[in-house]
């Protein structure tokens, strides 16, 4: 395998509380795909799901190269679980187009957190 990039991030989730505090419906409508919506809500406290999807989002653009300036939404970036909690990324959009270039490639993503802190790390890499 090749690596393509590898992007890391890390946020406050108090930032994410106030950004849900301050835009409520409209944020997560922005951010958040229907699924990592669901996925997220479904937690009791929902704010470190939340925080640990924004700082993966942050760490894919990072590994992709693409950055935000290319007209990629939050949301083309999706964040889900497999059965076992593992984290997998699902590209739609303008995120998918830019990376159809590279052929085959695969993101492997690890995301953690605690009641203060999210930490993302993507790996982005392509077949040799």
């Amino acid at each position: 395998m090749r690596i393509l990039g590898i992007g890391t991030d890390i946020i406050e989730c108090s930032r994410i509380q106030r950004m849900i505090d301050k835009h409520g419906t409209s944020f997560y409508k922005r951010v958040y795909t229907e699924s990592e919506n669901l996925y997220c809500q479904s937690h009791q406290a929902s704010v470190i799901h939340y925080s640990g999807r924004w700082a993966a989002k942050e760490a894919i653009m990072k590994a992709l190269g693409t950055g935000w300036a290319k007209g990629v939404q939050w949301t083309d970036i999706e964040v889900k679980n497999e059965p076992g909690g593992k984290p997998i990324v699902h590209l739609s959009g303008v995120a998918a187009e830019l990376m159809e270039a590279e052929g085959d490639f695969h993101i492997d993503l690890s995301i953690t957190h605690c009641k203060e802190y999210a930490v993302a790390f993507a790996i982005a890499t392509v077949p040799h």
